[in-house]
Formats: C-alpha cells, sequence, structure tokens
C-alpha cells in the first residue's frame, strides 16, 4: 500500500478538498491509506472550546457556533444537494460534542482536551470520504480510534506497538481508506492524542504495521526547505535527506516533519516522500537512505517561545552528578521539553519550552534548594552544517544570550 497524509492546510476550504480528489486522480488511489488532519486552523478553534468548558467562561456556544459554521461553510460548497447524509453526520458529531460537554464529570484538563479537539479530525474526515465518494472514488471511512492503541497519558499517548500492529494487519490492503490522524485510544476504548502535530506519526504508525511502498506528506510547500520561508527570505529545496539527518532536523524542531514519524519509516526502510500539494508535478523532498543531504548546504531551525534558564545551587558548590540528576528528573515531572543544554562547575543552563504550562509550578519545586534566573520568550537558532557565513547571518538577528556548537551544528539563544 501506499500511505498519503494531508495536513489542515491542505483541506483548509472547499477547493482545498476538491485538490485532494485531483491528486488521487493523478497518482492513482487503489491499494492506499489516507490520514487527514482537522481543517485549517480547527485545532486551534478546539482549543477554544476546550478552555471556555474548562474555565466556564461565557463563550462557550460562540466557539462551538464557529467551527460549526466553519464546516458547514465548506460542506454547503462541495454538495449541491442539501439533503445529503454528510449534514446528518456532522450533526451527530456535534451532538456527541455537546453530549461529553453536559456529562463530562473530570476535572482533569489533559483527558477533557483530549475528548474536545480530537472531533476536528472526526469532522474533516467525515467531509473528505463523503466528497470522494460523491465522485465516484469510493472510500472506506474508518475509525482510526479501533486500530491505534495507546496508554492513557492523555495530549502525549503512547502507541502500544504490539496491539496497534494487529489490528492494522487486518485491513484488506486493496482498498482506499481514509482515516484521522492524531488520534488513538486506550484500552477502555477512551480517545487520546498523539501530540501536537502528531498526523505524521499517525501515517506512520500505518506505514509501518502495513509494510508500506511509501509515505507522501503533501504539504504547501515544494518540499523540505533548509529553512522556514515564513523567518527566511531565501530558502532552498532539500531533494534528499538520509533518515538519520532527518531525525537530527526534527529533534532539533525542524517543523516540516513530525519527531516521531521517522524512526518507525527507518526500521523498514519505507522512503518518506514530501511534496507540495499545489505543485502535484514537482518531485519534493525524499527521506530515505543515502547522502545526508543534497545539496549539501546549512540548515535553519527556529524554535520561538523558549525560556532559557540557569540553575546553581544556593551555598555555591559545584554542580554534579546528583544535582543534574534531580533536576532532570523534576524537568519530566513538569513536562518541561529541553532543547538546549549547557552546564560548567557552578551552573547549569538549559533552554525549554512549556507546552503544558507547568513553569510556575516547576520554578515553586526548585527555589527551595537552587539560585534561579530565566528569560522568557526567548528564541532558539539551530544551524545544522553550519558555516561561519550561516553563524554571522543568525547572529545579526538579535542579543546572544548563548551560544553553543558542536561538530557541524550551532545553537544559539536570542532575545
Amino acid at each position: 500500500m501506499k500511505v498519503f497524509k494531508f495536513g489542515g492546510a491542505s483541506v483548509k476550504d472547499a477547493e482545498g478538498v476538491k485538490n485532494i480528489l485531483r491528486i488521487l486522480n493523478h497518482e492513482g488511489f487503489q491499494n492506499t491509506l489516507i490520514v487527514i488532519s482537522a481543517m485549517g486552523k480547527m485545532t486551534n478553534a478546539f482549543e477554544k472550546i476546550v478552555n471556555s468548558y474548562f474555565y466556564k467562561t461565557k463563550d462557550l456556544q460562540q466557539n462551538i457556533a464557529f467551527v460549526r459554521t466553519y464546516h458547514l461553510d465548506i460542506i454547503n460548497a462541495l454538495f449541491e444537494e442539501k439533503n445529503h447524509s454528510i449534514y446528518v453526520e456532522v450533526e451527530k458529531l456535534f451532538g456527541q460534542l455537546s453530549g461529553f460537554l453536559i456529562a463530562n464529570k473530570s476535572a482533569d484538563y489533559n483527558f477533557i482536551y483530549d475528548q474536545i479537539v480530537g472531533v476536528g479530525e472526526l469532522l474533516s474526515t467525515k467531509i473528505v470520504s463523503a466528497f470522494l465518494n460523491k465522485n465516484k472514488v469510493e472510500t472506506n471511512w474508518m475509525d482510526v480510534r479501533e486500530y491505534i492503541k495507546t496508554d492513557a497519558n492523555y495530549r502525549d499517548a503512547s502507541v502500544n506497538w504490539e496491539l496497534t500492529l494487529n489490528n492494522i494487519a487486518n485491513l484488506n490492503t486493496r482498498k482506499l481508506y481514509v482515516t484521522q490522524g492524531f488520534l488513538g485510544s486506550n484500552s477502555k476504548g477512551i480517545t487520546t492524542t498523539l501530540g501536537r502535530e502528531g498526523s505524521d506519526f499517525t501515517a506512520a504508525i500505518f506505514a509501518y504495521c502495513l509494510n508500506a511502498e511509501s509515505l507522501t506528506i503533501w504539504k504547501d510547500v515544494d518540499g523540505v526547505l533548509n529553512a522556514d520561508p515564513r523567518y527566511f527570505s531565501t530558502t532552498k529545496l532539500l531533494q534528499q535527506i538520509s533518515y538519520s539527518e532527518a531525525i537530527e532536523m526534527a529533534f532539533y524542531g525542524a517543523s516540516v516533519i513530525h519527531p516521531k514519524t521517522l524512526k518507525p519509516l527507518e526500521n523498514k526502510n519505507i522512503p518518506l516522500f514530501v511534496r507540495s500539494f499545489y505543485n502535484i508535478e514537482q518531485k519534493g523532498t525524499s527521506v530515505k537512505k543515502g547522502q545526508a543531504l543534497i545539496p549539501l548546504i546549512p540548515c535553519f531551525i527556529l524554535k520561538q517561545n523558549q525560556i532559557l534558564i540557569s540553575i546553581s545551587a544556593l551555598d555555591f558548590s559545584f554542580m554534579v552528578e546528583n544535582n543534574l540528576s534531580e533536576l532532570f528528573k523534576i524537568l519530566h515531572t513538569y513536562k518541561l521539553k529541553v532543547n538546549l543544554i549547557q552546564n560548567s562547575a557552578l551552573s547549569f543552563s538549559v533552554c525549554v519550552e512549556d507546552k503544558f504550562n507547568n513553569f510556575e509550578n516547576f520554578l515553586l519545586e526548585l527555589k527551595a534548594k537552587y539560585n534561579i534566573s530565566y528569560v522568557k520568550n526567548v528564541s532558539l537558532f539551530t544551524i545544522r552544517h553550519a558555516s561561519k557565513e550561516a553563524v554571522k547571518t543568525i547572529e545579526k538577528k538579535g542579543k546572544i544570550l548563548l551560544k553553543q556548537a558542536t561538530k557541524g551544528t550551532v545553537q544559539v539563544v536570542m532575545q
């Protein structure tokens, strides 16, 4: 089988959905499984529903109405028949959402998040599947939660590979399937999510379990570029990347490929293609065994909204192994993602991101034992295959707070 993954930008409106049909007709669609994200910025919109529900603000119904109208506008543009069954399917999902909001007794934000935000993927796949079927591309809509099984770590669930492999192995590989990215379910059948931007990982899970011929991620860029065009005026297309180089880039925060996506593909030598859903004649970027990069040029990775923390002992003693062990344990407890580490005899510096909003609690725990200083909202630039010119280009962008260089890689924290 081939596995295709379409992100939110590719299905942000009716024209995007029609474009999926164009791509399938161009590429062929037998023996294919399609993974689709929530439409446009709908994950953000569902997060607003989560927050208005959890924090009991007055805009809950307004936020739900916005999401419903967004999807109905797309449906109205795709389906001339106003009695098409897709309208009933969509209202069922909103009915289930309302039922959860009424019946829920849990005060666990992460649990509530997964039950609400995942509706975005269910909506997008229902709409795309119905549109393809209407246009004589017969699809089989499947609920990914019946196939990908996880633990109960809501918002960042780990895959139970044995159960998942057994479930997916039963698929008829001669059919065309449409399913959701990002979602799974635990042993009790309760919805979980695989982490933000986890749809790429979903596609890799299916590719691995199906021994797929390839995985193609369709993006709004020509492929993997050596820098994010939103922040860098000059970028170049990388024609080929090795698995190990792509994993390194993802580790440092390259946004085109999700960090968890690559290892399952490498384990079975399944090539990954990143292609443009606008320019479908272009080959894009391939990720497979071979040279690290073609062409071999500096690659720039930017992570914003970081926190630079400097920690030292209250008694000015050395920062040794037992201190570092304790600090990493606390960082893990508060789910602070570590993106850079630097330590000296007397201090330990770390650049983190706080996607679970736990930083203040982290500070409270550490202040009793350590001196702490920190700077919020800093930017972390990473340069792979760095040259002197590339480093100079970054250093002009702001005030340097910390700089670290290893073989071929330079990281700079800037304000």
